[in-house]
């Protein structure tokens, strides 16, 4: 995926600013929060339409290091659809659906959970660290044990090294996106958006942050183990790869391990989890419902086509009233570029796939003979 060349330089600065305009994103979704919470309904309401304006030019920000950095045509295509989504969602917001304001909560919510793990050293190191010291045992189950070390960007002991047979050495190391923190603060935003008692949140909490954590585990040890031993390597995959996406083929397995495999699968389970979850918190449906109309401008009753039934929340209206609020019908390699809109990852993540966790980055540099 390439950007038009008169669009490379002001997409490029806007990248630089990527970081600030992830903090600015949740402090006006926070401030929403606190507006609606005063019972100041009207400037939460446009507090929370300009906080959608600025997560659209974010998922705009982040667009040159998915498509052009990371070569992930997914999630570079998905951060474009998220522009004009952001601010279908603010036109709707200030057109009367106030419901939408649920959904503007749990964004909120995702963004104080996920920025302060991405931006205090402390806390990211101890983050990562522990999921590469679990990923690494988990690998010593299968039989695998590679060389650990010290991975590029900070020090941190999270790298993963294979030797292959020709001497050629693979790398793979673990940051922020590779520990599940992002799916992890997409439920939990939705669960504290919600109002519901204090014990079935917490278990749902728990049951999503379970589940993830352990996918996520696996997702990186099958990341790092599928390209250091160049499990991939098939003709017409190499074919593809080199010609479309990296000159290495080397990269080939590593390509298809965390971008095809890892990335769809990641999306599987992303809805399993949200299934586990609505069947604790079925509060949460009305976030989810709300969505999904901002999406498609038409109303949806997510409980009765899952069957999850629940006391009501508050927060969204009937299909009925929802046609009336509403303006509708009714009815990578070295570079870790945040916030997949695949995992639909809080601003401030780490942009790398995450739903519900992130492979290993791969080492673009090789030793001893390259990939």
């Amino acid at each position: 995926m390439t950007a038009p060349p008169g669009l490379l330089g002001p997409l490029d600065a806007l990248a630089a600013h990527s970081d600030a305009l992830a903090w600015a994103v949740v402090a006006a979704f926070a401030l929403g929060v606190a507006l609606e919470a005063a019972e100041r309904t009207d400037a939460a309401v446009w507090t929370g339409a300009g906080a959608w304006v600025l997560f659209g030019v974010f998922w705009l920000s982040v667009f040159p290091e998915f498509a052009l950095e990371m070569r992930s045509p997914i999630e570079g295509t998905l951060s474009l659809l998220a522009v004009p989504a952001c601010l279908s969602t603010a036109y709707l917001l200030l057109s009367g659906r106030r419901s939408l304001l649920v959904l503007s909560r749990a964004v909120a919510f995702m963004g104080l959970i996920y920025l302060p793990v991405e931006t205090v050293p402390v806390v990211r190191q101890v983050l990562i660290e522990t999921v590469a010291t679990q990923t690494e045992a988990l690998m010593a189950v299968v039989g695998r044990h590679p060389e650990v070390g010290t991975g590029p960007d900070y020090g941190y002991r999270n790298a993963f090294t294979f030797v292959g047979p020709d001497g050629a050495r693979r790398s793979t190391y673990i940051v922020t996106a590779c520990t599940g923190i992002g799916s992890i603060s997409i439920f939990g935003g939705l669960v504290a958006s919600v109002r519901a008692p204090l014990a079935r949140r917490a278990r749902a909490l728990a049951v999503a942050v379970g589940v993830v954590w352990v996918l996520n585990l696996c997702r990186n040890a099958f990341i790092a183990v599928a390209y250091g031993e160049q499990w991939f390597q098939q003709g017409v995959l190499v074919g593809f790869v080199t010609a479309n996406v990296h000159p290495d083929p080397g990269y080939t397995s590593y390509f298809v391990a965390d971008r095809v495999v890892a990335q769809t699968l990641s999306v599987v389970a992303l809805v399993g989890v949200t299934w586990l979850v609505v069947r604790e918190v079925p509060e949460v449906l009305a976030v989810l419902e709300e969505a999904l109309y901002a999406l498609t401008r038409r109303a949806f009753d997510l409980g009765a086509t899952l069957g999850v039934g629940g006391s009501p929340t508050g927060d969204g209206p009937t299909p009925e009233t929802g046609r009336d609020a509403g303006a509708g019908t009714g009815g990578s390699p070295s570079s870790d570029p945040t916030g997949d809109p695949t995992s639909g990852d809080p601003p401030g993540a780490s942009r790398s796939s995450d739903p519900p966790a992130d492979g290993p980055e791969r080492e673009v540099s090789t030793e001893s003979g390259g990939d």
